[in-house]
């Protein structure tokens, strides 16, 4: 025994000299070409760390939630340290014992999630008697359903983000569609986490962040990726992603259907037509599709044995992929199905309100899921997560309200923020002078589309059908409980006041806590925060003011007419942001105040800011006089060249140029020469210039 235990000391001791050295090594040769350290550079910060930062320190000591290096010999809750394993190996010597049969350990659960793209809470366990979903149906029966589950974006790459992110978008300058930021340096993805507690994390398959990866995430992230690939006896986390129900697949042709369209329950807010009619029937075909393979991943889960060990989670990515709910933060665009089911050896970790069959309604958003599944796994969340766990060890208090957000929809420019409550939903849209249905590309690829505007543009259409293709209100408030389909705003009503301005305040609270980045036109996020990262450029005061360009865009989008002494003052501010909402507000108030602030405007055309230049434009142009035309419209024209000026400002300008309508004819030609594509931009966002300069000459004379 003696000589045993002389054995496993010197091994552990041989061991953890060996780590050190290769550490040390690895860290010595990554820096080597990075010197001289200032002390505040990044390069130091792997050394001392920082807060939500990795020093090198914290690799040996560990921190808050995280692993460090000494976790691996001395163990840690749920963990088996080098350490441990020694000891075990010494009490099975000295007791006859298997290893497999060493010191008990918490046992973890396995976690499955299985996904779906494009769909609201359109089931049978929801209420919904159209619905044929008895797959998951029973698994709600044996589990529980999320009432108000929220996904925060109501679009895929956003609220994706969300998700692995476990921080609102906004506040990592993410929230633009298929845009591309980075995490600051040691903020990682919660795969990482789970992996570095010994969990084997795939993904079958869609990733779509825009964030880009802080080193390996998943153990796999394919189609072939599934938790039968782990190691044996280990945990795992495991998403199965199924895009059946996406806004391609409703619109497909030809198609037999399978629920009758005459039968199909329309909302409020999209004309009866044939088209409408089949598209709804066909995205109910499509969750009848889904329901199959989420009940084929359960039975493979049974299948396995492993169903007693596995907690599982279904949800929908965001609302339906149709007009006026995809991409749109309200209800209807962001109210997504989450059942969750517990087996009983694991119900000490579900939420207290679980019971089997039951309904909960507390307030969920998928910033919460990253928490949530950390919190299972016996792993506390980071400080820097910005959602609460509603089950594991580390669940929280439900919060009061939940948050959502709109940013650039594909080649579109907009900022929607909305907040909800268990009863009312406010939305605060920052560009009230845009309408809701802006023209994107995709999005009028469904039928339902192209056939709605058609019948506004021929005045066949009574409200609340008409609202989707006109100008925006600056405020919207919605009686869920009376008013489902949010057609009756609220906003103005004398009885709601104090409803209207307790929202008010919780969206304004939430922007200023998260940092929320939407007031920086997309241009000024990334130029902001050259050389670090959007989150750390807007947590920096002297870099983002954000109260005082806060204020501007609320004055701006407020469309009071009294306003506009204030906006022209603000037009000389030493801010940019405050002259781009400056602009902005102006032009949103048309005519007469841009005739009121003619002449600095016309100053702001040599602006140091290209956005401010651009926006200044954009308003003497389209309600200036002829001078003002002749004077503008080659800097809009200059800017849409995405070969000189990049993607933002060519998005910008084109948006623009798409908004002065006849008044660009004198350029159509020169429009029809501009590239399309530029090698800088990202493969995923290289169609949006081509769409817009589509979309414009078509409507040229």
């Amino acid at each position: 025994m003696c000589r045993l235990l002389s054995c496993l000391t010197a091994l552990a001791s041989i061991a953890f000299r060996s780590a050190i050295v290769a550490f040390r090594s690895a860290k010595v040769a990554e820096l080597e070409d990075r010197v001289p350290l200032a002390k505040s550079s990044p390069e130091a910060r792997y050394f001392r760390g920082a807060k939500g930062d990795y020093g090198l320190a914290r690799y040996f000591r560990g921190a808050k939630g995280d692993y460090g290096l000494a976790r691996y010999f001395r163990g840690a809750k749920g963990d088996y340290g080098l350490l441990g394993w020694c000891l075990a190996l010494m009490l099975c010597a000295q007791h006859g014992m298997p290893a497999s049969a060493s010191a008990e350990q918490p046992k973890r659960p396995n976690i499955l999630w299985i996904t779906s793209e494009d769909n609201g809470p359109h089931l049978g366990c929801y209420g919904d008697q159209y619905a044929t979903t008895p797959q998951l149906d029973a698994l709600a029966a044996r589990g529980m359903i999320y009432w108000n589950a929220w996904s925060n974006a109501p679009v895929c790459a956003p609220a994706r983000t969300t998700i692995i992110s476990g921080l609102y978008p906004p506040s990592t300058g993410s929230q633009h569609m298929r845009s591309m930021t980075r995490l600051p340096e040691g903020m990682l993805m919660y795969p990482q986490y789970l992996r570095a507690a010994g969990y084997y994390c795939t993904n079958n398959s869609k990733e779509d962040y825009n964030l880009q990866k802080p080193g390996q995430v998943w153990d796999e992230s394919s189609n072939k990726a599934h938790w039968k690939n782990r190691q044996p006896g280990q945990p795992f986390f495991a998403v199965f992603n199924h895009t059946v129900t996406h806004e391609s697949q409703i619109r497909r042709r030809p198609h037999q259907a399978v629920h009758d369209p005459s039968q199909v329950p329309l909302p409020a807010y999209h004309p009866d037509t044939p088209e409408s009619r089949r598209d709804w029937a066909q995205y109910y075909d499509k969750l009848s599709e889904l329901d199959e393979l989420a009940g084929r991943n359960l039975r493979e889960l049974e299948a396995a044995g492993l169903a007693d060990d596995t907690i599982v989670f279904y949800y929908g990515d965001h609302g339906p992929g149709m007009p006026r709910s995809k991409r749109w933060p309200y209800d209807s665009g962001l109210r997504v199905p989450l059942i969750v089911y517990f087996p009983p050896q694991f119900r000490h970790l579900a939420p207290k309100e679980y019971q089997e069959g039951g309904r909960s309604q507390r307030l969920v958003g998928f910033i919460d899921l990253a928490p949530t599944v950390l919190s299972l796994a016996g792993i506390q969340p980071p400080d820097f997560y910005q959602g609460h766990a509603f089950a594991g060890e580390f669940a929280a208090e439900p919060p009061e309200y939940a948050y959502g957000f709109r940013g650039r929809m594909d080649e579109r420019y907009d900022m929607v923020r909305s907040v909800r409550d268990q009863r009312y939903v406010y939305i605060r849209n920052y560009m009230p002078h845009k309408i809701y249905g802006q023209y994107i590309a995709y999005m009028f690829e469904t039928p339902t589309t192209r056939v709605w505007k058609q019948l506004y543009d021929q005045g066949q259409l009574q409200p609340p059908r008409t609202y989707f293709w006109e100008r925006k209100p600056p405020e919207e408030l919605y009686d869920l409980q009376n008013d489902p389909d949010e057609v009756r705003n609220l906003a103005s009503s004398t009885e709601h006041a104090e409803v209207l301005e307790r929202l008010r305040a919780a969206q304004r609270k939430w922007a200023y806590e998260i940092r929320d980045l939407g007031f920086l036109p997309e241009y000024e996020i990334h130029e902001r925060s050259a050389g670090t990262t959007p989150y750390e450029m807007g947590h920096d005061q002297a870099r983002y003011d954000l109260r005082r360009i806060g204020r501007t865009a609320e004055l701006a989008s407020s469309l009071a007419d009294d306003a506009t002494g204030q906006l022209i003052e603000r037009l000389g501010d030493d801010d940019s942001a405050v002259r781009y909402w400056a602009a902005q507000g102006l032009l949103m108030r048309g005519a007469t105040a841009v005739r009121a602030a003619r002449q600095p405007l016309r100053e702001a055309l040599s602006d140091q800011s290209p956005v401010v230049q651009i926006l200044a434009a954009q308003a003497l142009s389209q309600y200036g006089d002829e001078q003002d035309l002749k004077q503008s419209l080659p800097l809009l024209l200059k800017y849409a060249d995405v070969s000189s000026h990049g993607l933002y400002l060519s998005m910008l300008a084109l948006n623009g140029l798409d908004e002065l309508g006849p008044k660009a004819a004198g350029v159509k030609a020169e429009l029809a020469a501009l590239p399309v594509e530029d090698s800088r931009v990202l493969g995923r966002m290289g169609h949006y210039v081509g769409n817009l300069l589509t979309k414009i000459l078509r409507d040229l004379p």
